[in-house]
């Protein structure tokens, strides 16, 4: 599986059907993981060609970890693995949507939440405070024992 270089004609980058990703100069892109049922952003990471082909060929997602400089088979370690349904592609390629079921007890977040945004900004008398709008589902403990 090739994916095709971007076209320096926006009118093919555009409305053209060549998936053609507009990868940074790192050699990735942005990734927007949502659940397939409610369509809650659970979490962005990034997709390299490899984890993109990856998650194409296996029906579940990957993506490129910068702070191991690794491919990440999102929930390999934690059970909570993200079933493919679909990988969309915004106008300019520069941008993807994956949307997934995640698999397991259900968090996309290495904190055990469903979501990896699960504070809320608030302001309050001129200063900006953190308010948690969720609770998580699972113990990080239990997603990958004592770390």
């Amino acid at each position: 599986m090739t994916l095709s270089p971007p076209s320096a004609d926006p009118q093919t980058q555009e409305f053209g059907t060549l998936f053609a990703p507009r990868f940074d100069a790192n050699g990735l892109v942005t990734a927007v993981a949502v659940d397939h049922s409610s369509k809650r952003v659970l979490m962005v990471a990034h997709m390299n060609e490899e984890a993109i082909r990856e998650t194409l060929s296996t029906g579940y997602a990957h993506y490129w970890s910068r702070s191991r400089a690794t491919l990440w088979k999102k929930g390999e370690s934690s059970g909570e693995l993200q079933k493919l349904h679909a990988l969309y592609v915004d106008c300019d390629q520069d941008a993807l949507i994956v949307d997934v079921s995640v698999e397991g007890r259900g968090s996309a977040c290495h904190n055990g939440f469903a979501s990896c945004f699960y504070r809320v900004v608030e302001a309050h008398n001129g200063e900006l405070a953190l308010r948690t709008d969720d609770t998580p589902l699972v113990s990080k403990q239990t997603l990958y024992g004592d770390e």
